[in-house]
């Protein structure tokens, strides 16, 4: 599989957007705070599996599960799922 790279756009299955990659960091994806969302998940960064990821698609990492699921399976920097 092609790397995942900084500031790729992370896709659901579905084609929605997800976030923006800031880095990979022990075998999972480090997404960028502004992607973080609200309330006490604001302001951190959360975390994608590499496991999730179907295709890298030129600047788009495309997940195998559709947004709405792949947002629950997010985690924190703990390896929590939020």
């Amino acid at each position: 599989m092609k790397s995942v790279k900084p500031h790729m756009q992370v896709i659901g299955a579905d084609g929605v957007h997800i976030g923006t990659v800031d880095r990979v960091e022990n075998g999972r994806i480090k997404l960028t705070k502004a992607d973080s969302g609200e309330g006490h998940h604001k302001g951190h960064h959360h975390f994608i599996e590499l496991g999730l990821v179907a295709d890298v698609e030129g600047q788009n990492v495309r997940l195998s599960a559709n947004a709405d699921v792949a947002v629950t399976l997010e985690e924190e920097h703990s390896g929590k799922t939020t």
